[in-house]
């Protein structure tokens, strides 16, 4: 494990966003590396399982709420929104994890090797589960972090390290749960077939109609069920996809309010303000230049140490 974290923690100080958030080079892992806990951190998470190694976060994912510490691990089973808080922090020990995201294709050649459980009932669907992070787990992401300093061996090596993954996530106790998202007549799997079309065609109108049918329910089954797993309407969640990509053009990518509003798909610059103003609780622009000061500090704080 210690291993682990000087790898997360060097490779995400020189990489991390303005929200400490890294995107590696290798296909499905990030980093995140926090060293002062700076309120909620809005985000739409793709299934994924998430290795807290140091420090602790809050973890709000539809109706479930937890807190998740070193040395355990969630797994966030379906494209949910998730309010994240870090809650145990310091310059002297920062808030670090590594995450990887779930192919469902191998999720799924695997669960029918595994055998598929008795189907959840909707009132049973969950999508956010902790556990104490595994040996076998440790040393799958330990092994995806080393590719990062290989990139020509990523090609050959990450899909059979992903297969293990798989494997020992399936085998371990949140597996029957697993086994039933990745099950596609599940409701689960189904919901999920509904909200990968959702977030493909985020900045367009999309017809709750379709959703539904993409899902195979009803009109009024597929607003239930829906709504259970997310705690959002299709609607609610739309606009929350369209918040976040807007937030990280203009953290990122540099983009003016009224760019980054047009970009997702908002007709009216002043609708958008307003919304992104309840869900971030500021104003675009004062949050861009809030982020902007932050980055500078941090740059600086940083400096000398590399110019040692």
């Amino acid at each position: 494990m210690n291993s682990l974290i000087q790898a997360v923690q060097t490779y995400a100080t020189q990489h991390a966003n303005s929200d400490g958030l890294v995107l590696s080079r290798v296909p499905g892992l990030s980093m995140m590396c926090v060293e002062t806990p700076a309120g909620d951190l809005q985000s739409i998470y793709k299934p994924l399982v998430c290795l807290v190694l140091q420090g602790a976060k809050r973890m709000m994912v539809g109706r479930q709420n937890r807190v998740v510490s070193a040395g355990e691990s969630a797994i966030v089973s379906a494209d949910m929104p998730v309010v994240g808080r870090i809650v145990q922090a310091n310059p002297s020990e920062p808030y670090l994890a590594v995450a990887v995201e779930l192919d469902m294709v191998i999720l799924r050649e695997l669960a029918a090797h595994l055998g598929t459980p008795r189907p959840q009932r909707p009132s049973e669907m969950q999508t956010l589960f902790a556990e104490d992070t595994e040996a076998e787990v440790i040393d799958c992401v330990s092994r995806l972090m080393k590719l990062l300093d290989r990139p020509d061996s990523a090609p050959l090596l990450r899909p059979g390290i992903m297969q293990e993954l798989h494997y020992w996530l399936l085998s371990g106790p949140h597996g029957a749960a697993l086994r039933d998202i990745a099950d596609p007549d599940s409701y689960a799997s189904r919901l999920a077939d509904a909200i990968a079309l959702l977030r493909a065609e985020y900045t367009s109108r999309v017809p709750v109609e379709q959703l539904a049918t993409k899902a195979g329910m009803s009109l009024t089954s597929f607003h239930k069920h829906f709504k259970h797993m997310t705690s959002l309407t299709p609607g609610q969640y739309q606009q929350r996809l369209r918040l976040i990509e807007a937030r990280r053009l203009m953290l990122d990518e540099g983009c003016s309010a009224s760019h980054a509003a047009f970009e997702v798909g908002y007709e009216s610059v002043s609708q958008f303000t307003r919304e992104y103003g309840r869900l971030f609780q500021l104003p675009p622009k004062r949050d861009a230049l809030r982020f902007q000061k932050s980055s500078d500090v941090r740059r600086i704080s940083t400096e000398p140490a590399r110019q040692r």
